[in-house]
């Protein structure tokens, strides 16, 4: 009997198609880079503490690799990225291990870290993991200056319900079978547990 195969098997099998084939014209790498550049400094703006975590790192160059894809991002005076230039030698190379764009997606809707190789200054690399985990963009916030904030706080209330939802889906897809989940291991014992001699 053929063991059943995940549905994103196929989507693998795509997106490795597409990669392949023609590449995108550099100035559309460039502009979409900027675009992202753009936007983690719009969130880092509304993060004092991000900012004067990342003044201490001015000059600072950090690339971001992933399969044939990379950025580099250099820390200006203002604590706020730039893009780096192309010749320049990175103090910090993070690879993100993880191939397949949909497992990544995976990862990052069950609210996980991607295995990232780290190569480099530990101090930068201490304050970019500081970032990951302590810096949040408030849609609700960007939100209300657009349509103001009661519907803003009914759209972000949505989104959140359907942002668990897809992440119970996700959990449910990528939870072992029963045949085969460990069993737990047995809780340790105190000095007090412990049976008399």
């Amino acid at each position: 009997m053929a063991t059943p195969q995940s549905p994103f098997s196929f989507l693998d099998g795509l997106f490795e198609r597409v990669a392949a084939g023609p590449q995108p014209p550099q100035w559309l790498v460039h502009e979409l880079q900027q675009r992202m550049v753009l936007f983690l400094n719009h969130v880092l703006m509304q993060e004092q503490e991000a900012m004067d975590r990342l003044v201490r790192q001015k000059g600072r160059i950090a690339r971001v690799q992933w399969r044939a894809y990379s950025m580099a991002l250099v820390i200006t005076p203002a604590g706020l990225f730039n893009l780096a230039p192309e010749a320049a030698v990175p103090d910090l190379q993070l690879h993100i291990t993880e191939t397949s764009p949909f497992a990544l997606a995976q990862t990052a809707l069950r609210g996980d870290k991607p295995a990232i190789r780290i190569e480099g200054d530990v101090q930068l690399a201490a304050e970019i993991n500081w970032l990951v985990d302590h810096v949040r963009w408030d849609v609700e916030e960007d939100l209300a200056r657009v349509i103001g904030d009661a519907p803003a706080h009914t759209v972000a209330q949505v989104a959140s319900r359907a942002a668990q939802a897809l992440r119970q889906f996700v959990g449910a897809r990528a939870a072992p079978t029963p045949s085969s989940a460990v069993a737990p291991s047995p809780a340790p014992t105190t000095g007090s547990d412990r049976p008399a001699a």
